[in-house]
């Protein structure tokens, strides 16, 4: 794995004695583990669907943020990433507030901008002085992209300051870039201590993750440099004495997108897809431990070229019994106590799993719930990749917080159209749901 000039000295890879800390989590019983018993929550609105078709703008929706407007709750924004066609944001309404286009590709042969997932940083100091800022990460380009937040300007509450020298995550060149092992997923993190705001950018097909510190450039821009890389397992050792990688297109390493970082003690928890859920120091130093492992963990396969697809073996029993792969959308609900949830998106059976936030209590599992539909006109969120959660108060509409979630499959949908969306749902249900 090639990485920037400036971070060749620090990269970090994890050996095979990571691996074998998978091994840390109990092997659970041999079942899939039932979910027909899971609470439901229903949204309250949802966004205007989006179509990855050339007539729709190759729109996809996937990965959302809350935006809280201190000065007036009820004015605060959802910033989301559409993939090829680029930022929406919403108001509490789920009514589009602005859209922003991806960049186009550097050259005719060139890959498009592609915005996958975003995180919101708060009071990051630029030249022209503090700003919040929404972050996403631009697989198409491989790199990170900036946008100004400012709840009242004119044209638009997203302004761009991304730094034109801001440089590629992961590759070297062009050519590197156009195979698409590029930024994917994302979050945000500012150490209390020294006041310094970072991302956390994981590779596309790859294990990595990079930490990049946040920068100010010139005319209120913003860039970044690479401090350290990690790279998780692609191959784990399972009880029985094998050794198990899990089914994907040739090339294919088992990736992470969903990310998320605990403010309170500087603790990252990043999904791997097809694995399960890592706990890591945020500055990437120390040894990561695996919460939880998907149901499909240890499961041998068999990758079909034709159907480009994978034909799974015996299960042998090594997996989990709360999550299902793919395992995204990670996101954190927090309390004022210092008590909250670590909330996973399990995509395989479209359900979400919540953890004990808490360290001392070794992020045990607390339950689940799904979203379901509210009516014939507004559905639940199906095979979800993106989730943010805030426990705060946002005005009249929502007074306990919101979550906001990504909907795989919008219904009723149109025709053969591929559409997706957000759902907009009550945190307060959410939290009842969890209590019960």
């Amino acid at each position: 794995m090639t990485r920037p000039t400036t971070a060749r000295s620090l990269v970090l890879v994890v050996t095979t004695a990571l691996a074998a800390a998978a091994l840390a989590v109990p092997a659970q019983a041999h079942h899939r583990g039932s979910t027909a018993a899971l609470p439901v929550v229903t949204p309250r609105a949802e966004t205007p669907v989006l179509h990855d078709d050339d007539e729709g703008g190759n729109a996809d929706a996937d990965d959302p943020a809350i935006w809280r407007n201190a000065a007036a709750p009820g004015r605060s924004l959802v910033i989301a990433t559409a993939k090829e066609g680029g930022l929406r944001v919403y108001d509490l309404d789920a009514r589009p507030v602005q859209s922003i286009a991806a960049p186009p590709a550097a050259g005719p042969d060139d890959a498009p901008g592609r915005f996958n997932n975003v995180d919101l940083v708060h009071g990051l100091r630029l030249t022209t002085g503090r700003a919040d800022l929404a972050v996403t990460s631009d697989r198409g380009h491989d790199r990170l992209r900036f946008y100004r937040i400012d709840r009242d300007r004119a044209g638009g509450p997203l302004t761009d300051v991304t730094d034109p020298a801001a440089p590629a995550v992961f590759s070297r060149d062009q050519a590197e870039i156009n195979e698409q092992r590029t930024a994917y997923g994302l979050a945000t993190w500012t150490d209390p201590a020294s006041g310094t705001s970072f991302a956390l950018v994981s590779r596309r097909e790859r294990t990595g993750i990079a930490l990049l510190e946040l920068l100010p450039a010139a005319g209120g821009k913003v860039t970044y440099r690479t401090v350290r890389t990690l790279d998780l397992p692609a191959t784990f050792r399972l009880p029985d004495g094998t050794s198990w990688a899990p089914c994907g297109e040739p090339g294919e390493l088992p990736q992470v997108e969903g990310m998320v970082v605990d403010p309170a003690n500087g603790t990252l928890y990043a999904g791997q897809e097809d694995i399960g859920i890592w706990r890591l120091r945020a500055d990437l130093t120390g040894t990561p431990k695996l919460v939880d492992k998907v149901r499909e963990y240890g499961v041998p396969g068999v990758y079909d070229e034709e159907t480009e697809e994978c034909a799974p073996g015996a299960d042998p029993g090594f997996g989990g019994t709360r999550i299902s792969s793919d395992v995204e959308g990670l996101t954190l609900l927090t309390e004022s106590d210092g008590d909250g949830y670590l909330l996973a998106s399990s995509q395989g059976d479209n359900t979400f799993a919540a953890y004990d936030r808490e360290l001392a209590d070794h992020n045990e599992y607390e339950g689940g719930f799904r979203v379901a539909p509210a009516s014939a006109a507004l559905d639940g969120s199906e095979e979800c990749d993106g989730a943010a959660a805030l426990n705060a108060p946002l005005g009249s509409k929502y007074p306990r917080g919101l979550l906001v979630v990504q909907d795989g499959h919008d219904a009723p949908g149109d025709g053969d159209r591929p559409a997706t969306n957000f759902k907009f749902v009550d945190l307060g249900h959410v939290l009842d749901a969890l209590d019960d």
